[in-house]
């Protein structure tokens, strides 16, 4: 199954990412990347993103990039640094990028910018493969 079929397959049945907006902007093996918009319901008390938008987000792109190999894989461990606020309008691009793929485990490092480029999050997976394989 090809990375766009694996990743249809996956965001269709993913009411979360199409509560987030996530709209595809690229994917391939062992990358994908994602944008959203930022809404008011996302904001914290503090009148910006809730850390959890933007861990959402690159958790997102980690999980289709780590899938597309068309084998299923889930995390088995992430870490979030969020280096940046995130307001309500904010354009938010996650870009995934495999950095080892092994037999069953794979590890991840995802970017999170807005609009202007500059980065809000740097997220880091690591994926389990399992031996099973999209159909």
């Amino acid at each position: 199954m090809s990375p766009i079929e694996v990743f249809h397959k996956m965001y269709d049945n993913d009411p979360f990412s199409q509560w987030l907006g996530i709209e595809l902007v690229s994917m391939g093996q062992g990358t994908c990347a994602l944008r959203m918009t930022v809404r008011k319901e996302m904001l914290n008390g503090f009148g910006v993103a809730h850390g959890g938008i933007s861990f959402s987000l690159a958790d997102s792109a980690f999980a289709f990039a780590c899938n597309s190999h068309g084998r299923h894989a889930v995390s088995i461990h992430c870490t979030v640094e969020h280096v940046a606020p995130v307001f309500e309008h904010d354009i938010l691009t996650a870009i995934a990028r495999e950095d080892n793929l092994g037999k069953s485990i794979s590890n991840y490092a995802i970017e999170v910018t807005r609009q202007d480029g500059s980065a809000v999050a740097f997220f880091r997976g690591v994926a389990y493969r399992k031996a099973k394989e999209w159909e």
